[in-house]
């Protein structure tokens, strides 16, 4: 049976004897009910009043109807919610839950436009009060510190050990973006966006163009890392691991000059081969002798120093690894004593353990569309990771506080929105209440009872 559709109703199959029809006509019916779970959450750490800070406002007061809470509200929750374009805010401006949790007085006033939403991305950094539409400014030094200080008011005691992840990754682009390079490692025009997190903290998302090397930037962003969280946390040990693209003599001198410890991933090379090709002998023999052709490997302590690049010898753990019908050596660089972490261990407990990271970035870019950077400028591109980012770290911290010891404790962006977030909800508009209506047959209806106590018993940070 064909789909007849009209301006207002749809009709569908029947069901048994009853006619099927749909209608886009319920005017108070929300299709994210799990924003109150974001609202409760933003409320308990004041995370858009302090993201919004970092926003200089040179309207006039008097003229303007959404404040620049109300707008970075609207967009992080909007792509916490999954609405990923500008565009989807001309029907969403109307959604009178929205309109509540962005912090409207009155639910029914409709929420900032698309365009609105546009001029606080587009507004170049020398704006002044006499330009006509765009008059907010951010502050990107201000919004970086807004990260490091999210992930340290998250803990109420100072950890003793910080391990931050440091990566890139390609933002592939499809315009005459500002800043377009090929690269030609991954075959395409695109970004080269550096991350640092501690677990599962985003502390950097910095956007960069793709014609550098991979670890360009990535010192000045660990020395303002490092030195913020030493200012709250003086005792605390940090360590940083990232692959072999940040083996770099600079920032490893860095470190050792200023007692933090590394662990990266170190490019094979023919003299590093060669150190280590009894053991790759041996493994090579043993599986294919022993263990019936099994991966086998072996763990091998070196002192070792570049020709040119290195400024002092460094220890690098050796892997020697046979895999069935090739070798396949590893090497990992690091500051870190072999009476603290033995080769094996340092290797397989501590650098391994760093491949999480890359899914915290594809939460970013396939959940929370960090790579929708299709603004001209650099800058408006930056100030989109950002709000992709916060949102993350919305999430982020429901599962830290909101989900901790339920089934979706570790669940990614995506999940939890699919699972909490789009709840259908009628919204009832009183003088004194904004009340949901939820289905009493919410497969998550007991969860959300439940998150939403352990959000209340939150303590605010101070």
């Amino acid at each position: 049976m064909k789909t007849e559709c009209t301006p207002k109703q749809l009709e569908f199959d029947a069901v048994g004897r009853r006619k099927l029809v749909a209608a886009f006509d319920a005017e108070h019916i929300s299709s994210d009910g799990g924003l109150v779970l974001l609202h409760r959450l933003d409320q308990r750490f004041g995370l858009m009043r302090k993201f919004a800070a970092c926003f200089r406002d040179l309207r006039d007061p008097d003229l303007i109807h959404h404040s620049v809470e109300e707008l970075v509200r609207q967009r992080v929750f909007g792509i916490a919610c999954g609405y990923e374009d500008l565009v989807d805010h001309a029907a969403l401006r109307h959604d009178p839950l929205l309109a509540a949790v962005v912090g409207k007085a009155d639910p029914a006033r409709q929420l900032a436009s698309p365009s609105t939403l546009n001029r606080l991305e587009l507004t170049p950094a020398d704006a002044t009060a006499q330009a006509r539409y765009r008059k907010v400014v951010y502050d990107a030094q201000a919004i970086e510190h807004f990260f490091v200080d999210a992930f340290l008011d998250a803990h109420r005691r100072p950890l003793r050990e910080v391990v931050l992840d440091l990566d890139a990754t390609d933002d592939p682009i499809h315009g005459t973006q500002e800043g377009r390079f090929f690269h030609g490692y991954y075959g395409n025009y695109c970004y080269l966006p550096l991350y640092i997190f501690a677990g599962d903290f985003l502390l950097c998302a910095k956007l960069r163009t793709s014609g550098i090397d991979a670890s360009e930037g990535a010192l000045e962003e660990v020395e303002r890392i490092v030195a913020r969280i030493r200012a709250r946390w003086p005792a605390t040990r940090i360590v940083l691991r990232a692959d072999s693209g940040f083996a770099r003599d600079g920032l490893m001198t860095w470190c050792e000059d200023n007692g933090v410890d590394f662990v990266f991933g170190l490019a094979r090379n023919k003299r590093l081969e060669e150190m280590i090709a009894a053991d790759s002998q041996l493994v090579r023999k043993v599986s294919l002798e022993e263990r019936d052709g099994a991966p086998t490997r072996a763990y091998r302590e070196l002192r070792y120093r570049t020709q040119d690049s290195w400024t002092r010898e460094r220890r690098v753990v050796a892997k020697a690894e046979w895999l069935g019908d090739k070798h396949n050596p590893r090497f990992v660089v690091t500051s870190l004593s072999d009476k603290e972490h033995p080769a094996r261990s340092l290797y397989e407990e501590l650098y391994c353990a760093r491949g999480d990271m890359e899914n915290r970035i594809k939460e970013q870019q396939l959940d929370l569309f960090a790579d929708r950077t299709s603004a001209h400028t650099l800058r408006a591109n930056q100030l989109r990771l950002w709000f992709a980012s916060v949102a993350y770290v919305l999430l982020n911290l429901l599962r830290h506080f909101g989900l901790k010891g339920t089934e979706l404790e570790r669940a990614q962006a995506g999940t939890l929105r699919l699972k909490l977030l789009k709840v259908a909800a009628i919204v009832r508009v009183s003088v004194r209440r904004v009340v949901l209506s939820l289905s009493a047959a919410a497969p998550v209806r007991d969860l959300f009872a439940r998150i939403a106590e352990q959000l209340l018993s939150v303590p605010a940070p101070s």
